[in-house]
């Protein structure tokens, strides 16, 4: 095994299935039998997931939401999908503990980075909810602070490509996938891998980045054996 921690970054819409929204049992329960697999051969997991299939603060404010309530109703749509994959990873034998950003005992216990380290050395997977706590923050920057300080050797970003490409290959066929990008490559490429700020986070704090295709069984497997799937994003 490469990795001995890992922070897996999920988007919202991925547990939402084929339309993005609501949640999808079929897809929970293939991220919690690959998540176990991992967990398993002794692979320290900690997960952030993103709301975007229940509510997404950015899109409620240009809908006429305040930014403010918005984003805060963004993070709570957070702690319902780490409530669902804690419920389906449990389901699945596996040991694991939300932990969120604000006060919210006794859905969840108060993140406090010494106590996630230790429950991640203790073999309980840890989802980390409610984004960094502040308005005007993505949970991919949640991802990439949470990442920082648990010292986690990679930030493995799941998604529904295999990859980071030149174009979005959803929408262009001609499109060309990357094996492995500098993160200042990415940026004069101006490659949508992250949002900026997480981007710059991992960049400055020299945490490498892995974008892969997490709905094809197997693949979480590969990554943290170190195998070459999907686009390795490095300093």
């Amino acid at each position: 095994m490469k990795y001995k921690r890992i922070l897996l970054k999920l988007s919202g819409e991925s547990v939402g299935g084929i339309d993005g929204s609501g949640l999808d049992g079929a897809v929970l329960t293939g991220y919690a039998r690959q998540i176990r697999k991992i967990a398993d051969a002794g692979c320290q997991v900690a997960i952030v997931i993103g709301g975007g299939n229940i509510f997404r603060g950015l899109g409620g404010s240009e809908e006429g939401y305040d930014r403010l309530k918005g984003d805060q109703m963004g993070m709570l749509a957070t702690v319902i999908n780490s409530l669902a994959l804690e419920s389906y990873l449990v389901r699945a034998g596996c040991r694991a503990r939300v932990f969120t950003s604000i006060r919210m005992e006794p859905v969840g216990e108060l993140y406090n980075r010494d106590r996630v380290s230790d429950a991640l050395k203790d073999g309980v997977v840890a989802i980390l909810a409610g984004g960094t706590g502040n308005p005007f923050f993505t949970t991919d920057t949640a991802a990439a602070l949470r990442a920082v300080e648990l010292h986690c050797d990679v930030l493995l970003k799941g998604t529904r490509v295999d990859g980071v490409y030149t174009a979005d290959p959803e929408k262009d066929k001609n499109a060309a996938r990357f094996d492995v990008l500098t993160f200042d490559e990415a940026l004069d490429k101006k490659l949508r891998v992250m949002d900026i700020t997480a981007f710059a986070m991992c960049s400055e704090n020299r945490m490498p980045v892995i974008v892969f295709d997490m709905n094809r069984e197997g693949n979480l497997e590969s990554v943290v054996a170190g195998g070459k799937c999907g686009t390795l994003v490095t300093f």
